[in-house]
């Protein structure tokens, strides 16, 4: 079936050969030598074209706002990246974009052939009316927020009393943890759920246009207007210019709002609710963000951790995104994830943090061809897995990871533990032994005495936390005990969950 992709590439023989091969499996091509470029005949064919690809091996690399604003266009048309060989940060930077694949140059042929039908398949799935949410639209209440860990715990307790005044909300954490779906949850727990929740991302529009798109204009109903009696969700608030700041001040503190051309100030009721993934006192001191809108908005900051700091969540993540696709597909029954894809999902550190995961899933379960997702499912993952344990130094696609079945996995943990005390049959204070005919927890010390309880549970609790790779509800449940006893343990035994082995006696 022919599709139109669009090229953008600075390099004119790196376009003219990416045309031709293209072309030569039945697709139209649209060739722009520049980003800008790029966005005006996007905007012209954004309903035509399937998919994006964009060259980042440049000296300049990839343009940070360039993925963000095809997608305000079309969120739906995939978008692929072509990086040079060793840009590490270029592929991490177009993946927390948003990018649905990376290719790495030279490009094979089958390659970038393989990558366009993949990525058209999703194109075709979302003309289906089946797209990815990369945020939620709708009602979202706090229970659609996953928090298994105790980080994500704290963040609903303190957006539910949030939702119970209408001061303003500070949301702060990396791109792709999910402030929206907060900020929607706490719309939707206060008592303005019925009036409008509007969103507006700052890093989206160009500083010229960002006056108009959020206060107005004569000719123009800004995003403040539309908000009125609800709440407006102002995302990447750092990017917002020094006039932007010095007008959203003025509301603030006044409650009203002047457009250009009027005389009279109109009164606006809107609750606002802000997000940043920087460290906006540092902005404060280096003079880009205002100190005193600083300290009229940073009133009640909830801070939403990295995915990489509460991977007891990743699970559960998994398990909601791969049901909430699969009922999007229309498949007969939800897509089970195999125990190996499900220890390479969780043991991946997610720099795009619930939003590569969101994207992972949803490009697995669209392109799934059996009833299961395996490691094989997940390339681009296992590939970045590799190089992160050396496997690689780029990021081409490496064949699946093997993981260890769970009892070579206990024997290996034991074993080298074991090593680390001079291996045989006794152990040290640590309570650790291997023999040849199993792995055990030894409950006598050098005298012959039993040991004391809490030393063996101690020593159980750390090797749990090793063995399940510190997924604290899978530790707990496994251990026949609830998360918040085991936390109070955890404390009790001044055990690091994130480095369990840390200050083992």
């Amino acid at each position: 079936m022919t599709a139109q992709i669009l090229l953008i590439d600075e390099d004119a023989a790196e376009r003219r050969s990416m045309k031709a091969a293209i072309e030569a499996h039945g697709h139209a091509v649209h060739v722009a030598d520049t980003a800008h470029a790029g966005i005006e005949v996007f905007r012209r064919y954004r309903d035509a074209i399937g998919v994006v690809l964009i060259d980042a091996a440049s000296a300049e690399g990839l343009n940070p706002t360039l993925i963000p604003i095809l997608a305000d266009i079309n969120p739906s048309v995939p978008v692929i990246v072509g990086t040079a060989e060793g840009a590490t940060e270029t592929a991490l930077g177009a993946v927390r974009a948003g990018a649905f694949d990376f290719l790495v140059k030279p490009i094979a042929q089958e390659r970038l052939i393989g990558a366009i039908e993949s990525a058209l398949k999703i194109h075709r799935t979302s003309l289906q009316g089946r797209t990815p949410r990369r945020a939620r639209s709708g009602s979202v209440s706090f229970a659609d927020v996953i928090a298994a860990s105790a980080a994500m715990s704290r963040v609903v307790e303190l957006g539910r009393r949030a939702a119970q005044s209408a001061i303003p909300v500070m949301l702060e954490g990396e791109a792709g943890v999910g402030k929206e779906l907060v900020a929607r949850a706490i719309h939707a727990a206060s008592d303005r759920s019925s009036r409008p929740f509007v969103p507006v991302n700052c890093n989206t529009i160009s500083p010229g246009q960002i006056d108009e798109v959020l206060f107005g204009s004569d000719a123009a109903t800004g995003k403040l207007s539309e908000a009125e009696g609800g709440t407006l969700f102002i995302e990447e608030i750092s990017e917002l210019p020094p006039v932007g700041q010095m007008r959203l001040l003025e509301i603030v503190q006044s409650g009203e709002i002047s457009r250009s051309g009027q005389q009279r100030s109109l009164k606006t009721n809107v609750r606002l609710i802000l997000a940043t993934n920087k460290d906006l006192i540092e902005e404060v001191k280096a003079g880009r963000f205002r100190e005193d809108l600083y300290y009229r908005v940073n009133v009640f900051p909830i801070t939403i951790p990295a995915l990489r700091r509460r991977k007891e969540d990743i699970p559960h993540l998994i398990r909601a995104f791969v049901e909430r696709f699969s009922l999007e597909q229309r498949l007969p029954r939800t897509l089970q994830v195999e125990s190996s894809a499900m220890a390479l999902l969780t043991s991946f550190d997610w720099p795009g943090n619930t939003r590569q995961l969101e994207n992972a899933i949803f490009r697995a379960v669209v392109l799934a061809e059996g009833l299961n997702l395996r490691e094989s499912d997940f390339p681009q993952i296992a590939a970045q897995v590799n190089a992160s344990r050396g496997g690689s130094s780029g990021y081409e696609l490496q064949p699946a990871i093997h993981e260890q079945s769970p009892i070579a996995k206990v024997q290996a943990a034991l074993a080298e533990r074991a090593a680390g005390i001079g291996g045989g049959h006794s152990s040290s204070s640590t309570g650790f032994g291997a023999s040849a005919s199993g792995n055990v927890i030894v409950s006598t010390d050098e005298a012959g005495n039993v040991r004391k309880l809490a030393e063996i549970e101690e020593e159980l609790i750390r090797f749990a936390l090793k063995f399940y790779r510190g997924q604290m509800s899978q530790v707990a449940r496994k251990l026949g005990i609830g998360r918040s006893t085991l936390y109070r343990k955890l404390k009790d035994y001044g055990i690091d969950p994130d480095d369990p082995q840390k200050d083992a006696a």
